[in-house]
């Protein structure tokens, strides 16, 4: 069984607690991704920051998005993986917490992120097919 440093994406890019939610949009939109680990000045993950968040607790909210700080949208603690964790307990978390990508941490240095399609191509359909049943599943 595949762990999750063998199929996560190494090296994410992460955005600063103390950068503003503008800064945020700029990155993902540069990187084409829809969310971003929130990092602290210790190296520590924070949160994750999605286009939703900004979009609903920011812009919708009538803040201003170069002066939100991204921190402040970090909620409680975030949901990470093991980089030794394997496959399996990938889609347990992933599967519990109803979610599609988890940052994948070493110690509590972030070392990457490792996606629902990544997870899909490394294990067979059976196993995918309940994993998306259960994260898409209200």
């Amino acid at each position: 069984m595949p762990t999750a440093r063998e199929i996560m994406t190494p090296n994410a890019e992460c955005v600063n607690a103390d950068e503003p939610v503008l800064v945020a949009a700029e990155k993902m939109a540069r990187l084409d991704v829809g969310s971003l680990p929130i990092c602290g000045t210790d190296d520590r993950l924070k949160g994750m920051l999605t286009d939703r968040d900004i979009v609903v607790k920011v812009l919708a909210a009538g803040k201003d998005p170069a002066k939100t700080l991204a921190g402040e949208l970090a909620q409680g603690e975030a949901v990470t993986i093991g980089a030794d964790d394997d496959a399996r307990e990938i889609l347990r978390t992933m599967a519990s917490h109803k979610v599609r990508r988890l940052p994948v941490i070493d110690g509590h240095k972030l070392v990457g992120m490792v996606a629902l399609a990544e997870v899909a191509r490394a294990l067979p359909d059976a196993t995918v097919s309940d994993l998306l049943d259960a994260v898409t599943t209200d």
